[in-house]
């Protein structure tokens, strides 16, 4: 088949480079950056120079895969493009829209004849090689339309796991599933660092890289994300010295756990494991500096001030 596809950034670009490489799919790629259309055409898809150049290209029933930021940039793309298609044509978001979005956007497309699609992908950077989970949700008849892309995509099945795509339900149940997903993520990453922090104040000399392989052998906390931290210790060194603590979040553990509050529904691990993050950005300090007061307060516990920090520093 014949799909357009739009954002061709770290994940856009590997997807249509992999659509390209492993089948007869012919892919009509757009970017604001010519760079990244140059590259995409590289791997061989046909460039386009806007949204309604690249809908020209297409044949109906169209079908145009869009991989760009969530929020406002997917929002103005989808506006765009239900402009330029046709009753019978289907927009795919890929990227990591808010499920209560899509079921508004399906919607608005449906009331065009327009089918709407919510894949959450998941793979990063490294799904170029070992493939894409993803997550659907859709009409069904678009979901089987667009299924060879997505069987390009996703890693080969397994007898002992099946495809590596699913079908989770109408417009929104894609993107659902995969914010949970992004909120146990959370949990997991926050669950590794703390442990590798506790071997760091070790009085063993221990080597993080070394426990990371060993635990992937066999032991019942193995999973690609203990394997990622082999690799980052081999690559930034044992104590990770050349980072600092700032770690971001997107957006979809924040949903998790509004959507947990809504069902009253207890997360814990997922709460604290976001909380962690705002932690490492500073925005614990003032915290800190209440508590240290309070705690002089009440018992007159000893206080350091800025001018001690300095001179300890």
């Amino acid at each position: 088949m014949k799909l357009g596809f739009v954002g061709l950034g770290k994940m856009g670009g590997s997807m249509v480079h992999r659509i390209r490489r492993d089948s007869d799919h012919q892919v009509v790629a757009f970017d604001f950056s010519a760079d990244a259309v140059k590259a995409a055409e590289g791997h061989g898809a046909s460039g386009a120079s806007g949204l309604e150049d690249l809908v020209s290209k297409l044949d109906a029933p169209r079908a145009i895969w869009i991989m760009v930021p969530a929020g406002d940039p997917t929002q103005q793309t989808v506006d765009a493009l239900s402009d330029l298609l046709a009753e019978g044509d289907t927009i795919i978001d890929g990227g990591n829209s808010k499920w209560v979005d899509d079921k508004i956007r399906a919607e608005k497309l449906s009331a065009k004849g327009i089918d709407y699609v919510d894949v959450g992908t998941s793979g990063g950077v490294w799904g170029i090689d070992v493939g894409y989970c993803m997550m659907v949700g859709g009409p069904d008849e678009a979901v089987e339309r667009i299924s060879p892309i997505l069987d390009v995509l996703a890693p080969k099945p397994t007898q002992e796991h099946g495809p590596g795509w699913a079908h989770m339900g109408p417009s929104g149940a894609g993107h659902y599933v995969k914010m949970v997903h992004n909120g146990v993520e959370y949990g997991l990453m926050q669950a590794y660092a703390e442990g590798f922090d506790l071997f760091d104040k070790s009085e063993f000399e221990l080597d993080n890289a070394k426990i990371a392989h060993l635990w992937m052998q066999g032991s019942v906390v193995r999973s690609w994300l203990c394997e990622l931290a082999a690799i980052a210790f081999e690559q930034e060194g044992n104590d990770l010295e050349g980072l600092t603590a700032h770690t971001a979040d997107s957006g979809e553990g924040r949903w998790t756990i509004e959507d947990a509050m809504d069902k009253d529904v207890p997360t814990p691990v997922i709460t604290a494991s976001l909380y962690a993050r705002f932690y490492t950005r500073g925005n614990g300090d003032f915290t800190g500096r209440v508590l240290s007061a309070l705690r002089n307060q009440f018992g007159g516990h000893t206080m350091q001030t800025r001018a001690e920090e300095a001179e300890s520093g």
